[in-house]
């Protein structure tokens, strides 16, 4: 019988995976790393045999718990004649997230339970981080006012299934809603474009008063039959399970344009088109130093990203905005809230720089 350790023996996946396992005695060492397990590919932890007594729990095999470690790749190692599951090479130092693993293993084991575990494997980062862009949004928005018609149960999910599934996904849901009159609707099929939370930053320098903006293509304009399909933009990008969306919005600077953000303002974070995709927007400028040079090339080739930067006085940004030469909603956002707040964060900006 296998014997479980690390992520595997915490309550959060062992009474997921395997609740009928019983407490054995702790292995002789210590675990390092595995901050991200159970949340990224291969990032279990390592494990030193020493000093130090690691917790452990013996199981038989269940249903689960064998297609949870096929999903993931994990396989038994032996150590001192024990066959124990929970061990990868991962040594990289953080907290791990407990609830986001088990949320992450309840998706892979109950929506996703007729896909054959190979084609899971390969779109776990992705999956990942859509289930933390569903906790963020339960965490962000229970305390809002309500809207909408009244009562606590509004929604109710009659059947989900996910038609297409690749980097991106499509759900197709028929549900059905609480009427502003009281009564339900009748079935409703609708399809939404899943593709998890992303960052959006603007830098913005406050000395200077001049913004960055980069250019790529984009595909989206070419599948309208756009004549212009490179768009000026923000800098941009998916917020990665394990990470907030202000650790995206640095991550993305520096690999999009090579560029240090000091300082993240939010701006009015939001749905972009909710009736057709589950994406929000997480929207910031960011203070940074915009000297002439800092204008160049950016993006990961492992992502095929060509990207150039320019950079502009925020005074063109504004009037670019109102003659209609942007074109990306995000920017399009945060340039005309810059113009309506840039007063404002200067003075705290200056007040900031004198303290």
């Amino acid at each position: 019988m296998p014997v479980l350790i690390g992520a595997l023996a915490h309550p959060a996946l062992r009474m997921r995976l395997a609740p009928e396992a019983i407490k054995a005695p702790p292995l002789d060492g210590r675990l390092l790393g595995g901050a991200m397990a159970g949340i990224a590919p291969d990032r279990f932890p390592a494990f030193e045999p020493g000093a130090g007594h690691v917790p452990a729990w013996e199981t038989p095999w269940t249903d689960q718990l064998r297609r949870y470690a096929e999903i993931l790749s994990l396989e038994t190692r032996e150590i001192g004649g024990r066959e124990v599951l929970g061990i990868g090479d991962d040594r990289g130092d953080g907290h791990w997230q407990p609830e986001l693993a088990a949320a992450i293993a309840d998706w892979l084991l109950d929506r996703l339970a007729d896909r054959p575990a190979p084609s899971l494997r390969p779109r776990l980062p992705m999956i990942a981080s859509w289930i933390a862009s569903r906790l963020r949004a339960e965490a962000e928005t229970g305390h809002l006012p309500q809207i909408g018609p009244s009562g606590a149960e509004r929604v109710r999910e009659a059947t989900w299934d996910e038609p297409y599934a690749d980097y991106f996904s499509v759900e197709s849901h028929v549900l059905h809603q609480r009427r502003h009159r009281g009564d339900w609707s009748p079935d409703m099929r609708r399809a939404v474009f899943v593709s998890g939370d992303a960052t959006v930053v603007l830098p913005w320098d406050p000395v200077r008063d001049r913004v960055m903006l980069i250019d790529q293509f984009r595909p989206g304009p070419v599948a309208r039959g756009d004549a212009q399909p490179w768009l000026y933009e923000t800098i941009a990008g998916r917020v990665d399970a394990g990470e907030t969306p202000e650790q995206a919005a640095l991550r993305e600077g520096v690999e999009e344009a090579g560029l240090g953000i000091s300082r993240l303002i939010p701006g009015p974070h939001n749905y972009p088109s909710p009736g057709a995709m589950a994406e929000f927007l997480y929207l910031y400028i960011g203070i940074a130093d915009l000297p002439d040079e800092t204008a160049g090339f950016g993006g990961l080739e492992i992502e095929d990203e060509d990207i150039r930067s320019h950079v502009i006085p925020r005074a063109d940004l504004t009037r670019m905005a109102m003659t209609g030469e942007l074109r990306n909603g995000p920017l399009l956002t945060l340039a005309l809230w810059l113009e309506l707040n840039h007063a404002r964060l200067r003075a705290e900006f200056d007040a900031r720089q004198a303290d």
